[in-house]
This record gives C-alpha cells, sequence and structure tokens, in this order.
C-alpha cells in the first residue's frame, strides 16, 4: 500500500514540468497541423484525437517514457494523420478505404434491411434518429442515411417534390447520383 496516495515531491514535481511542457507540445504541434488532425469527421480522426489523449497521459503519468518519446509520439501520430488525410483528399480508394462511405438505411417508407444488417443498426436506432431531428413519424421521412462518420442524417420528405435520393449516396444495387 506504500505509494498508493502519495510516493514523493519528486514525483508531483516531475507530473507537473512534464504536464506543462507536454501540453505546450501538444498544442504547438496542433497548431502547425491545422484544424482536420482534431476534427471528428470519421471513425479515423477520432482514432487519432483518441491515441493523442492516451499518449498525452501515458507521457504525463508513466515515468518510464520522457517528454522527447512523448513528443516523437505525438509528432508521428500527427505526421502519419496527415499523410492518410492528404492522400484521401487525393485518391478516391484512399479515402473509401479511410472512411468508407455512406450508407442508405431508409428510403420512401421502406427499411432497407439488407444495409441495416450491414450496417448493424436496428430499426429502433432509425426510429430514434427521427425523432432526434423533430419528426413524429417515419411518414415524415424521404431517408436516412448512416454517415461515415457514424452519425445519422435524416432527411425530410418535400410535399410536392419528386422524391430523390440523398447527394453522394447510391441506392442499394446502384451507382451514386
Amino acid at each position: 500500500m506504500e505509494g498508493v496516495f502519495f510516493d514523493s515531491w519528486a514525483t508531483l514535481l516531475r507530473t507537473l514540468v512534464v504536464a506543462v511542457l507536454a501540453y505546450v507540445v501538444l498544442i504547438a504541434f496542433l497548431r502547425i497541423s491545422g484544424k482536420r488532425t482534431l476534427s471528428k469527421m470519421n471513425a479515423f480522426d477520432l482514432i487519432v484525437t483518441v491515441a493523442l489523449g492516451s499518449t498525452l497521459a501515458t507521457v504525463l503519468l508513466s515515468k518510464d517514457v520522457a517528454l522527447a518519446e512523448g513528443a516523437l509520439a505525438f509528432a508521428m501520430l500527427i505526421g502519419l494523420q496527415f499523410v492518410v488525410t492528404w492522400s484521401s483528399v487525393r485518391a478516391r480508394w484512399v479515402r473509401r478505404w479511410v472512411t468508407g462511405e455512406p450508407r442508405l438505411l431508409y428510403y420512401r417508407g421502406e427499411m432497407l434491411d439488407q444495409a441495416l444488417r450491414n450496417a448493424r443498426v436496428t430499426v429502433d436506432e432509425i426510429e430514434a434518429a427521427v425523432r432526434a431531428s423533430g419528426m413524429a413519424t417515419l411518414a415524415q421521412v424521404e431517408s436516412v442515411v448512416l454517415e461515415t462518420d457514424g452519425s445519422f442524417s435524416v432527411i425530410k420528405a418535400r410535399e410536392g417534390q419528386p422524391p430523390s435520393v440523398p447527394v453522394g449516396v447510391a441506392l442499394p444495387g446502384k451507382a451514386k447520383e
């Protein structure tokens, strides 16, 4: 039980100094790398954000990890994220591999059962997304899309307008419009 509540003043001082310096290094790297580094546009961006937080915690609390090693880990994560996002902007296959594609789950009064199964989404989750968007019934909905970041887009049916597939989304078995 020794050291559970307090090790030494030196340990506390190390944590304080490393915390301030690691925080400054991380903020500097994030400012250099741009806003995309901490965006949560898709699962890949979320993973990088979580990895940065985990690395920061390890640098702060582990005596076995020096500040320079932590700074290198920050730089590597941010650098790799930059390479992947740079590549995904330039190559469609990289973008599809990293982010996937939006999936149409409900369209014109019909749950797309195969798409729901493939996305591992339940009808209850679709209904919750519809309610969260402010609509009371599925009759008010044109379509529901599972976006690449895991969120749902609910598109309201438009009276007097012909139905249309949401931009950038394909009907199952058809090419994107």
